[in-house]
């Protein structure tokens, strides 16, 4: 299973979501040539939820984000910085869910200041 998980940071919750490298080789091949692809994921609540990821370097070094529909997941989930999103991929297998990703979604728990952990979101 692949996997993908971060704290969110301001970049993240107000323009779109920076992906390590490592997890392009986990999404669908990008058209002939081109710098984008869409997937699904589903989330735990049973919605499908549509992004697009996509090279935002067109030469060197690539520099994944995932912009298209990543702020309305972001609003939909009243995601914050500090807060923690993960992706991942199940194998493909005989009978696998028809979307093979995965989105969660988990709130920062602080007292006084001090971070105790992370609650999933429904």
């Amino acid at each position: 299973m692949a996997r993908f998980s971060k704290v969110l940071r301001k970049t993240d919750i107000k323009k779109r979501l920076s992906v390590p490298t490592g997890f392009l080789s986990s999404l669908p091949s990008f058209n002939a040539g081109g710098h984008a692809v869409d997937f699904q994921a589903v989330h735990g609540s049973g919605r499908v939820w549509t992004f697009r990821c996509s090279n935002i370097r067109k030469k060197g070094h690539p520099k994944p984000v995932i912009s298209k529909g990543w702020l309305a997941f972001v609003a939909s989930k009243s995601l914050k910085g500090g807060d923690k999103v993960q992706f991942l991929k199940e194998k493909n297998e005989a009978g696998a869910k028809t979307h093979a990703y995965e989105i969660q979604a988990e709130k920062e728990i602080k007292i006084f200041g001090a971070v105790l952990g992370y609650a999933p979101i429904i």
